[in-house]
């Protein structure tokens, strides 16, 4: 947790946005990251998702089972999304979400919107052509080469 918080100290010294994360695998880092959204103009480029690719390269692998991410705050909907995706098995974090409200991050809109039926979503969500989209589902239902995740 310690070098997570250096890293988030030291993004906030080179111009990114004040979060860290490292991923550890049998007490060794594997990977580590800090927040780059403004460096990389990435929206994207969370510590969280930045650590993630950085282990999934270095692992060659998609799946993280075996692995902690440490952050250095609560993790915000897409960066707590990842980590379920990436198989992750374990989240510690330092400060949590009313903190990074309080100096302007709060992603607490986010989780609110989650929450809401799509009609009463403030950005508009339409579905468009899905019987055109089902091909796709269907390929790979039948695809006997397919990599399930």
């Amino acid at each position: 947790m310690r070098r997570a918080i250096a890293l988030s100290e030291n993004s906030v010294r080179t111009g990114g946005g004040p979060f860290g994360a490292v991923i550890a695998k049998d007490g060794a880092i594997i990977a580590e990251a800090s927040n780059s959204v403004t460096i990389d103009h990435d929206p994207t480029a969370h510590a969280e998702v930045n650590a993630i690719r950085a282990a999934c390269a270095r692992l060659r692998s998609f799946d993280l089972t075996g692995c902690d991410i440490y952050c250095s705050c609560e993790p915000c909907p897409m960066c707590l999304g990842a980590i379920y995706w990436a198989h992750l098995d374990t989240i510690y974090y330092a400060n949590d979400r009313k903190a990074a409200a309080g100096i302007g991050f709060d992603d607490d809109f986010i989780y609110q919107e989650i929450d809401r039926p799509l009609a009463e979503r403030h950005r508009p969500i339409r579905v468009l052509l899905p019987e055109e989209a089902k091909k796709a589902f269907e390929m790979w239902m039948n695809s006997t080469s397919k990599t399930e995740y």
